[in-house]
């Protein structure tokens, strides 16, 4: 397969993969999604991120109708990496991708809770025990020795169902076998493994292997170094008194025999036959008994390592399937420590004629520090039933209420639930109830008051309602990008189309006065705001109220304005905007805190 025919891999990207890994080891590192192999060799991670995505889940791409929407997808696979238990699980969780099939989303559930009741039933010290697996694992750069040992290690844990259950159906004592083989041949040339030459068919044989390889390659070692000694050895041998040639020779084979520990036999044997002085017979002696060792060394390599092999070889299905049920079973591990992490539920899917909408029970945010508020809400239909009860049958809401009140938070909430849903993952809530979207619409309130903000706008949140699929409306404060008046035509025309072309949608304004009547299939909410702490922050209920406006509260603020005043000529311009929003209402909520404070000391 070319490179280019990647998405996002053009000539220059495809060069430098060819250059550094070659197309074989690239396209393998693209299909498995290793996105550690494209950053070595020179990608940018985000480009390398990006290309793997489109290689792995192109189709579940175009479900993120707006840069927002991907922006909300990039935070939550950066949360969730955060708990993968191996590099490459990290990898794999970053590059997951919305999945078009309702069942292939059923099928990562299923796995995920299989995880999550398998780790359930483990004690504290079979997780460690696990999570130290995979962390040498991993420490090992995932080599099929170290997937082995990982999945020994697993099943002595007992983990045998659900994404660990490939690991029973290997054959145990094949793969004990195989690990010692693995450990004495590697292919890497690094040397960091101990002394181990190259046999003929380019792997490598480790010390420890073989007994007497180890002996052999120790005697060449030493050979090769009273070799390249050997102005040092004759002087030694001089020096002990040696009366003539004879004995000369006699005393080199003896000297030698020691450090090789060979036979005074076998260095004779390697002896030179007629040497022209003392000098030649020292360094024709010892360059011929290297040679021979290292004949030998290379000889006794080569059965070392046919017999390793073949006890790879007899394995082999064993390995390979030890090394994918490791790498799936940490992903799977990893998924399930992430729901774990924030409390995340199993949504129920809808499709076909199940459920087409968004609702959640006790829903939180997951980037929200801190003692949160869970928030009940839907849009959509559903058959969800909790207190207070979402209705069930408006396709569209709008969504009213007080400046910090948490509408913005609801709509990344909301956003954050179909998103995970669609990627077969599980949602924080209590209960949650996700549509089958072909498409999640989702823009953020951006302060920018001009024609080229509100075109763009629209052209981005506009035509995934003009197609056929179902479409999911998340729109923030769209008066942001338009005046009032005119904004407040746009929105209606877009709730009318939202309903008209059976998408489902919640839109944020505080113009939903201008937008009545609303078509029979919407329904407008509101949060409110209730006073001020004693410390004078914004004290709001955040749950929705159905079918309600909410409001603005604007006392709220100036009254925390006018308590915190600097000073005397400060205060006076806060209390001319009291006087305007109501005084009496700002000296009431300044007494209500007041009151509060009192009765909480």
């Amino acid at each position: 397969m070319r490179l280019q025919e990647y998405w996002g891999v053009g000539p220059k990207t495809s060069e430098r993969l060819q250059e550094t890994l070659g197309v074989a080891a690239a396209v393998e590192a693209i299909e498995s999604a290793d996105v550690r192999a494209l950053t070595e060799a020179g990608i940018p991670a985000g480009r390398a991120t990006r290309i793997l995505r489109r290689a792995n889940g192109d189709a579940g791409m175009a479900t993120l109708g707006t840069r927002d929407a991907r922006s909300v997808y990039d935070e939550l696979l950066s949360l969730a990496g955060e708990h993968a238990v191996t590099r490459h699980a990290g990898d794999r969780i970053r590059v997951l991708t919305p999945l078009p099939a309702r069942a292939e989303r059923e099928a990562r559930l299923d796995e995920i809770e299989a995880a999550r009741e398998m780790w359930a039933g483990l004690d504290d010290d079979a997780r460690e025990r696990v999570l130290d697996a995979f962390t040498a694992y991993d420490e090992a750069g995932g080599t099929e020795r170290a997937a082995v040992e990982t999945a020994l290690t697993l099943r002595d844990i007992g983990l045998d169902a659900g994404p660990f259950a490939p690991l029973a159906d290997t054959d145990e004592g094949a793969l004990s076998e195989a690990v010692g083989a693995l450990g004495y041949v590697d292919s890497d040339e690094r040397g960091s493994s101990g002394r181990r030459t190259k046999s003929v068919d380019g792997d490598e044989v480790l010390s420890g292997a073989d007994e007497k390889l180890d002996r052999l390659r120790d005697r060449l070692e030493a050979a090769e170094r009273l070799e390249s000694g050997a102005f040092d050895l004759l002087e030694t041998v001089r020096e002990a008194g040696a009366r003539n040639l004879d004995d000369f020779e006699h005393a080199v084979a003896d000297y030698v025999a020691a450090e090789t520990e060979l036979s005074r036999e076998d260095v004779l044997g390697a002896a030179a036959d007629d040497p022209v002085d003392a000098a030649d017979f020292v360094s024709t002696t010892l360059r011929t008994l290297a040679a021979d060792l290292g004949e030998r060394v290379a000889e006794r390599e080569e059965v070392v390592a046919a017999d390793l092999r073949e006890t790879i070889e007899a394995a082999r299905d064993d390995i390979d399937a030890a090394v994918e049920a490791v790498e799936d079973s940490a992903f799977a591990l990893s998924l399930a420590q992430f729901a774990d992490a924030y409390d995340l539920v199993r949504p129920e899917l809808g499709g076909g004629d199940g459920p087409f909408g968004v609702a959640a029970v006790d829903a939180r945010h997951l980037f929200l520090d801190g003692d949160v508020q869970p928030v009940t809400y839907a849009v959509g239909h559903h058959t969800l039933s909790a207190d207070p009860q979402p209705p069930a049958d408006e396709r569209v809401t709008v969504l009213t209420g007080a400046n910090s009140g948490g509408k913005t938070t609801l709509l990344e909430t909301l956003c954050q639930v179909a998103l995970l849903a669609a990627m077969g993952l599980p949602v924080p809530a209590g209960r949650a109830q996700v549509g089958d979207f072909d498409t999640v619409v989702f823009h953020r309130r951006h302060a920018s008051f001009n024609a080229g903000v509100l075109e763009s706008t629209l052209k981005s949140i506009v035509p995934p309602l003009s197609g056929e699929g179902r479409t999911l409306m998340l729109v923030d404060e769209f008066e942001a990008i338009t005046e009032p008046g005119r904004a407040a035509d746009l929105l209606g025309g877009l709730v009318g189309l939202t309903v008209d072309r059976n998408a489902v949608g919640v839109y944020v304004t505080h113009l939903a006065e201008d937008l009545s009547p609303l078509p029979a299939a919407a329904r407008i909410d509101g949060i409110f705001a209730e006073g001020l702490t004693p410390e004078l922050a914004l004290r709001v209920d955040y749950q929705p109220r159905f079918g309600t406006i909410g409001k603005s509260t604007p006392e709220f603020i100036v009254s925390r304005l006018v308590a915190n005043a600097r000073n005397h000529v400060e205060r006076q311009g806060f209390q001319t905007l009291a006087a305007a929003v109501g005084e009496e209402a700002v000296q009431q909520t300044l007494s209500d805190a007041r009151w509060r404070g009192e009765t909480t000391d």
